[in-house]
């Protein structure tokens, strides 16, 4: 697998929430949880003054814009791309191009520090998927990758299977 990287979509303006639910259903319903690890609308905090009334709300960062951060492929491509309310990539003729770190770091977006709650040695229950229900113990952990591996018995011997983080839970 590639390494994920963030990648912008240009959206019609309003359509961001809706546009970055569409997609989340649709990693929900193709199962592509490990390649499409998430979808954002930044947000920022700005106090607006009304009828001498201060408040607080949240605005878009970039209204008409979806951040994706995804392994690009054909078919996270066609996923992002065919949603509804989404217009294209940004990048050269609709071709996207991922931020570069520098872009990243002035939107304030900084390599993921992942909490998890179990560590090499543990236990852990698979939750979710072909796996579901099986028990296994912790061998390695990817935080870049947001993998985890465990051993899990099979035909009679130990075997390595590396899972997301979504999939598993500590026992």
């Amino acid at each position: 697998m590639a390494e994920a990287k963030w990648y912008v979509a240009h959206t019609y303006s309003g359509y961001e929430n809706k546009v970055k639910a569409n997609i989340e259903k649709s990693i929900q319903n193709l199962h592509l949880e490990d390649q499409i690890l998430s979808v954002e609308v930044p947000l920022e905090s700005v106090v607006e003054v009304k009828n001498g009334q201060k408040k607080t709300v949240q605005r878009k960062l970039f209204p008409g814009y979806v951040l994706l951060h995804m392994d690009m492929n054909d078919e996270t491509w066609y996923v992002v791309r065919n949603t509804r309310g989404v217009t294209g990539f940004v990048g050269p003729e609709s071709k996207p191009v991922p931020l570069t770190e520098a872009e990243m770091a002035n939107m304030g977006i900084r390599p993921e520090t992942v909490q998890i709650d179990y560590e090499v040695g543990d236990m852990i229950q698979v939750i979710s998927g072909a796996w579901k229900d099986t028990v296994g113990q912790v061998k390695s952990i990817n935080t870049s990758k947001s993998m985890v591996t465990i051993g899990v018995d099979m035909f009679g011997r130990e075997t390595a299977v590396e899972f997301s983080f979504n999939d598993i839970k500590k026992m």
